[in-house]
């Protein structure tokens, strides 16, 4: 018989359950604010723990260097991008008038010209020059409060993240100790399992991404195409989207490459960029990943569109990370539930995980006198 009471408790749980979930709705930015910190911690923590064991710097100093080394790597690829992106949209304004005359003495060009107006159609332009400059000014207004957000949000995460480094050992030690023996072992390797496939995701996808970023450069240097340094740069950034990013930065610098030199530069792109991804597909992703993050491509396809609709671009840098994580917690969550035992080795487990080292467990024997 069902009782008044248990129809209160029933209601009083969906409604809890829905609050919970509205406030999990409205605090999403936070909540992705804490996962990308997870992951930044995660990710230095090699870091860290190698100056950490190798300086005399203690641990905090070791995060502050390890920040100083990332602050240096966006100021270096900063440096690496505004200069020649100036240089060439400058020496493309300073040019305009040739292209324009080039156009008009060509006499492929000039039946176009005559056909379609081009010529009429970049001196209408060019005349707007200075008014797309006024706007694009207006334009920049907004940009810095977009910037000015992103590197506050920069900042939040980067400081959640040092406390991440500085108290995650003693918190998850305080978390540890509050599960039974079973539990505590399971928990470490877990543990030990995200801690070395995020790190080793990390450390792959940059491999990847320096790679992609130098053979791109010396690729558009060898056919002459402009904003070699930017375009290698994107590519880098490009590689870190799994998938797609590739395909989406060939797409674009096939299209500089084009307007370069046609068609001899998009072809050899084109070529280039096939060979490149089957080398890429076929060798190193399998060599990087094959000791870290082991996931089905479904499951990466499935992670990235979802990583991308909640938080974008970072969504998608995140996806496979966070799926490699959820592919763990499923797969120990199904071994206790099966009642497989636990792995062995938890204080090497929980090492890695950069946690506190668990009690020694007694073992039942008596402590041998001393002589």
């Amino acid at each position: 018989m069902i009782t008044n009471r248990t129809v209160l408790r029933v209601i009083g749980i969906a409604v809890a359950v829905a609050v919970a979930l509205f406030l999990l709705y409205r605090m999403r930015e936070v909540f992705g604010l804490l996962v990308m910190a997870v992951f930044v911690a995660i990710a230095l923590a090699p870091l860290v723990n190698f100056i950490e064991a190798h300086t005399p710097i203690p641990r905090v100093g070791a995060i502050l260097a390890s920040y100083l080394v990332l602050l240096v790597g966006i100021f270096g690829v900063g440096l690496l991008i505004v200069p020649p992106i100036v240089d060439e949209v400058d020496s493309f304004v300073k040019d305009l008038p040739t292209y324009v005359q080039d156009i008009r003495e060509s006499d492929a060009l000039r039946e176009y010209d005559e056909k379609y107006g081009v010529v009429e159609e970049l001196e209408r332009q060019a005349d707007k020059l200075p008014t797309l400059a006024e706007d694009a000014g207006n334009a920049l207004k907004d940009v810095t409060v977009g910037l000015f957000t992103a590197l506050f949000k920069l900042v939040t995460v980067l400081v959640i993240a040092a406390f991440l480094l500085i108290d995650g050992r003693s918190i998850l030690g305080f978390f540890y100790r509050r599960l039974d023996e079973d539990k505590e072992r399971r928990a470490r390797a877990m543990a030990a399992d995200i801690n070395k496939a995020v790190g080793g995701y990390v450390v792959g996808v940059l491999c990847i991404s320096l790679i992609a970023s130098t053979t791109t450069y010396i690729v558009l240097l060898i056919l002459g195409v402009p904003f070699a340094v930017p375009l290698a740069v994107l590519m880098a950034f490009m590689v870190l989207i799994p998938l797609v990013g590739a395909t989406i930065a060939g797409v674009i610098i096939g299209i500089v490459a084009a307007l370069h030199s046609f068609p001899v530069a998009p072809i050899v792109w084109i070529i280039w960029l096939i060979l490149y991804q089957q080398v890429e597909n076929h060798v190193l992703q399998p060599q990087i990943y094959k000791r870290t993050v082991s996931l089905h491509p479904l499951l990466v396809i499935v992670g990235v569109l979802v990583g991308a609709s909640l938080l974008g671009i970072v969504g998608a840098l995140l996806a496979i990370p966070a799926a490699a994580t959820i592919q763990i917690l499923v797969r120990e969550w199904w071994r206790y539930r099966h009642g497989e035992p636990p792995p062995e080795g938890p204080g090497d487990a929980g090492e890695a995980a950069g946690d506190d080292p668990p009690p020694p467990q007694p073992t039942g024997k008596a402590a041998p006198e001393p002589a």
